[in-house]
């Protein structure tokens, strides 16, 4: 049987894992990334329940995350004059963790480990500064026969098995393999979130606990500690939609003026919010590694169309901690059902969307509670989420309760991914 040639569109973490567990499976591996190199920017992310499971199956890949973890043993919550109210610390247990992860780690570190253990790969190939322009499928329904692509910035157009897009939540890929808008299937939260370094030390010299603060009308920020001594900041700003409002609105517009235009506008935002908001401004505007995107959830009807299939946020983007862990799942299952079904690709993209949907319909869940509680609207709401959460902390519930709600969404037991025979 011919070696299976699979395109896979982007470089950041499900591309790579995706590329590993391909290899796996004996295809011929393209990955391509439209940005000149790889990103190594953006948040902190953590990797739980199926995630972590992936993770294991790698061998190496457990120790390799564990050298690049953020030295975060919990996060305490400040008041605007920085005085604390109350900490969230890690478990101890990464098989039972908390809402801080015991494997937390920088979104470009992560990537970087997942590219330096597939980029040597026979198998492998990386192109970056390239991207799909169109996507031909033959047959009426494009699962006969192979899929013809033709790329927008030099390289010569080149017939797969497999298209793979794993380039985010507003994947391009997806809008032209699905022949839809690049906003088709977002559901927006009303949430957006900045990512950046500052070089003022907001935790103090040798602190591995971070911090955070909530001001009103949904603001938040949270700084945490560096391995290369500077302090990572997030903030996130949520609006619930009203009236049908459209919240994120004015920050898209925002990202079409540029980097610069984007500073100034979370500048507006964050000025005069409290605690050490307008200093962190100020190192904000000089940072070099900014990035800022809209929090959304995509819903698909479907994974796949044809022989053209989406992985990680370009299929099911999700707003409460779990895309990293979904997006490995998804790349691991993927590769797997294709291995598992040799020369049907129709039946593995079957077996794909029966394996992931159960997990992406679950993990994309929010509580209903949870945007009111992460990020008060009001001063009466902020105070009374403050005053409650200091007692919870006081009282020794929290540590409880946490550990009651990470056996809902931090088991690696609680999901089950199957076993798959690989060809190397």
């Amino acid at each position: 049987m011919p070696q299976l040639r699979v395109l896979i569109v982007g470089a950041s973490i499900a591309g790579p894992t995706a590329a590993y567990w391909f290899a796996r499976a004996g295809a011929k591996v393209t990955v391509i990334e439209r940005f000149p190199h790889l990103r190594t920017n953006g948040q902190n992310i953590d990797i739980r329940t199926v995630g972590v499971k992936v993770m294991r199956r790698m061998p190496g890949m457990e120790e390799a995350v564990r050298a690049k973890t953020i030295p975060l043993a919990g996060i305490g919550f400040v008041r605007s004059d920085g005085r604390p109210y109350g900490i969230i610390s890690t478990t101890g247990d990464p098989d039972q963790q908390s809402l801080v992860s015991e494997y937390e780690i920088y979104r470009g570190d992560l990537s970087r480990i997942l590219y330096d253990r597939t980029a040597t790969h026979p198998n492998i190939t990386y192109i970056f500064g390239e991207q799909v322009a169109s996507i031909q499928q033959h047959g009426e329904k494009g699962e006969d026969s192979s899929v013809m692509v033709e790329f927008a910035n030099g390289s010569p157009a080149a017939e797969f098995d497999l298209v793979v897009a794993c380039d985010g939540a507003t994947s391009r890929t997806r809008a032209i393999g699905l022949g839809v808008g690049v906003r088709d299937h977002l559901v927006p939260t009303g949430s957006w979130a900045a990512y950046f370094s500052i070089k003022q030390d907001l935790l103090g010299a040798g602190d591995n606990f971070g911090k955070a603060y909530n001001a009103v009308d949904g603001r938040f920020i949270a700084a945490a500690p560096d391995p290369w001594g500077v302090n990572r900041v997030v903030m996130i700003k949520h609006q619930p939609p009203t009236h049908g409002r459209d919240a994120t609105k004015s920050f898209r517009e925002a990202m079409k003026q540029g980097e610069d235009g984007l500073k100034q506008f979370v500048a507006q935002t964050y000025r005069g919010a409290g605690w050490k908001c307008d200093e962190v401004i100020q190192d904000m505007m000089e940072a070099e590694d900014f990035y800022a995107s809209e929090i959304v959830h995509v819903k698909l009807p479907h994974l796949s169309r044809g022989r053209f299939v989406l992985v990680g946020d370009a299929g099911y983007a999700a707003s409460t901690g779990t895309g990293t862990s979904l997006a490995m799942a998804g790349a691991y299952v993927l590769a797997g059902e294709v291995c598992k079904h040799k020369g049907n690709l129709a039946g593995a993209l079957r077996g794909y969307e029966d394996v992931m949907r159960p997990l992406i319909d679950d993990m994309q869940k929010v509580p209903r509670f949870l945007p009111a509680i992460f990020t008060p609207q009001t001063a009466w709401g902020l105070w009374l989420r403050n005053t409650v959460f200091a007692f919870l902390c006081w009282s020794g519930i929290l540590e409880l309760t946490q550990k009651f709600f990470a056996g809902s969404f931090a088991n690696t037991d609680r999901y089950q991914l199957p076993e798959y025979e690989w060809e190397e």
